[in-house]
């Protein structure tokens, strides 16, 4: 199958290259000319036999607007636009109703795998019309991982986009136990080495995962992390994940605190935290540390 894969950065790069290797042919196209295939969108364009098939992977917002847009010029009847980066899923409704006025299919794909994908594979929740999601079976996979697992189409347009969010939701969560778990065991001197107490709970444990591997690889490089400035950015879909609780009346009160722990690491004199100290010392007279 061919395919025009549009953005080849981290993800993007890795995800030609798998697609390569299971025999399809991708042509792909990015602002950086020494990883580009093409000079142009026109010319990944021309070179895709019809129905042709592009796959979007560029950030979320007005970069992906700008080439939905673009390739809505471009592309004909009966091709098919995939967007598989982080966007909105209220954007993908806007995308498809765009598209679908000049007959061309539109999904969206939310793509989990990072940096080790191209060895690991991808896990795809994919939105849209059975017609568009049946014909990318192919790339669907060859790109998820071997086995049963790692791929779902979890409904219509929108819907891979929105599962993606709330994995990633879900993802800050854990991410966060992780993390205060292990300074509460730095914190404490009777824990000899909080590396070697994540490492044991690799195996037999209920709390295993992916992450905790990660975690170890981390502290492997960086025992007491003391190389890292302790400041989180987030990527958006945390934020999304809350407000699209507060639409639903959903509790989600851990993927909101944990949210909310990324904000609170960027201050480094949280105002938050000034307050908090002026009132206990009001109302009990704990004491107060002057700025120095």
């Amino acid at each position: 199958m061919q395919l025009g894969l549009i953005g080849l950065g981290k993800m993007g790069g890795n995800m030609r290259e798998r697609i390569r290797r299971a025999g399809h042919t991708v042509v792909g196209y990015d602002r950086n000319p020494e990883v580009s295939d093409v000079a142009s969108l026109s010319e990944l364009v021309d070179k895709l036999e019809a129905p042709r098939t592009v796959w979007v992977m560029v950030p979320a917002g007005a970069a992906t607007q700008s080439v939905v847009d673009e390739l809505g010029e471009l592309l004909s009847p009966g091709d098919t636009v995939v967007d598989g980066g982080n966007s909105r899923w209220s954007d993908d409704e806007k995308h498809a109703e765009e598209l679908g006025a000049k007959g061309i299919g539109f999904v969206d794909a939310g793509v989990s795998g990072g940096v080790w994908g191209l060895q690991n594979g991808y896990a795809l929740m994919v939105g849209g019309d059975k017609e568009h999601v049946d014909r990318l079976q192919p790339i669907f996979h060859a790109l998820k991982p071997e086995g049963p697992y790692g791929y779902v189409h979890a409904g219509k347009v929108g819907a891979g986009h929105f599962s993606k969010m709330v994995h990633n939701g879900i993802e800050y969560a854990m991410m966060q136990a992780y993390a205060e778990g292990w300074e509460l065991l730095e914190k404490v001197e009777s824990v000899d080495s909080v590396r070697e107490v994540f490492r044991s709970w690799q195996d037999g444990t209920v709390i295993r995962s992916w992450l905790l591997d990660l975690a170890v690889n981390a502290l492997d490089e960086d025992e007491h992390l003391d190389k890292l400035k302790g400041y989180a950015q987030d990527s958006g879909e945390g934020r999304w994940t809350v407000e699209a609780a507060v639409d639903n009346a959903v509790p989600l009160p851990t993927i909101t605190a944990s949210l909310f722990a990324r904000f609170a690491s960027r201050q480094d004199d949280s105002p938050q935290m000034k307050m908090i100290a002026a009132l206990r010392n009001q109302f009990g007279g704990h004491a107060v540390e002057a700025k120095k």
